[in-house]
């Protein structure tokens, strides 16, 4: 791979990345648990785990994006209905083990137990990245992860739904792969989605300009991106992963939990004091009970399924 200081910064950031990121790009392509992905051999349960993991690190890049829409290398690319890929990850988990909430499978209760380095490290880095002073280099990971969406995760459509026997013509199961137009609702073509990434690197570029310590740094961290997603491919078929040295805080057990939508319709005072109260008693009986190690990890899952629950019956 070349050298940080033979890149040409005065080109757009577009080219610089796609010069930069190459060598990265192949290696993750081609490695041995990729190609068990791309060939359709992981059993439906890896192949849902698999797609857990990316729940959780679309989550923490497309809550990054929202809180930072308005900022200037994220605003010509901001484009949550057309991009945005957790809500398709979480209608194809829930298809794919055929449960309404797959959030309390026994295979998510294991996965985030105990949770491979690779995803831990990736989602934490994801949140490091969003809480900086500057986080455009958050970005590098959003172009990593679309633009391969909108490229190799292609290839793969077809191969996958007939591994795990689902409806192509319908996408049942396939929504992650599927995307919308630019200017309209129907499904993308291979066309369509040529365009959606030409816009995207026209997004970018333009969001950045001729800023060469931002372009420095989003190139930076588009490798570590591609190295990050290589760890996340290494944990796929590992019945007993690695899991991240030390114990996870509240903090960092939530950042792996995408939280309540902030997105929601006006509700009566009334209803707003009944959710209020039932979450201040649950909190107190969580801070009293504790809330470390795994039995910490499914009360909180139990607690989430509460509030929601509770949500529910007070604004029906």
């Amino acid at each position: 791979m070349p050298s940080i200081s033979s890149y040409d910064y005065n080109l757009p950031l577009s080219e610089i990345l796609k010069q930069s990121t190459k060598a990265a790009h192949d290696e993750v392509a081609t490695s041995p648990e990729a190609g068990k992905l791309l060939r359709g051999e992981l059993s439906k349960e890896q192949y849902a785990r698999y797609l857990m993991m990316l729940w959780h690190v679309y989550a923490a890049i497309e809550q990054g994006l929202e809180r930072h829409a308005t900022h200037p290398t994220f605003e010509p690319t901001y484009n949550p209905a057309l991009l945005h890929r957790a809500p398709a990850l979480s209608s194809d988990i829930s298809y794919l083990l055929q449960v309404p909430e797959w959030k309390t499978h026994p295979i998510h209760h294991r996965l985030i137990s105990s949770p491979p380095a690779g995803l831990f490290t990736f989602v934490n880095r994801i949140h490091e990245v969003a809480d900086a002073q500057d986080p455009s280099p958050l970005i590098a990971h959003a172009y990593v992860r679309y633009l391969g969406d909108l490229s190799g995760g292609q290839t793969i459509r077809h191969t996958l739904a007939k591994a795990y026997d689902l409806d192509e013509a319908s996408g049942t199961g396939l929504q992650f792969y599927a995307f919308k137009g630019l200017t309209s609702n129907k499904l993308a073509s291979q066309g369509e989605m040529k365009r959606i990434k030409e816009w995207y690197r026209e997004g970018m570029n333009a969001g950045v300009g001729g800023n060469v310590q931002r372009k420095s740094e989003i190139v930076d961290e588009a490798s570590l991106s591609f190295k990050l997603n290589a760890g996340l491919f290494a944990a796929i078929a590992q019945e007993d992963p690695e899991p991240f040295e030390g114990s996870m805080t509240k903090e960092q057990l939530a950042a792996l939990v995408k939280p309540l939508s902030s997105e929601a319709p006006g509700y009566s005072v009334q209803n707003v004091v009944v959710l209020i109260a039932a979450v201040s008693i649950g909190h107190f009986l969580l801070t009293v009970g504790g809330f470390t190690g795994q039995r910490g990890w499914y009360k909180y899952l139990g607690f989430e399924e509460w509030v929601v629950s509770t949500w529910k019956s007070v604004t029906a």
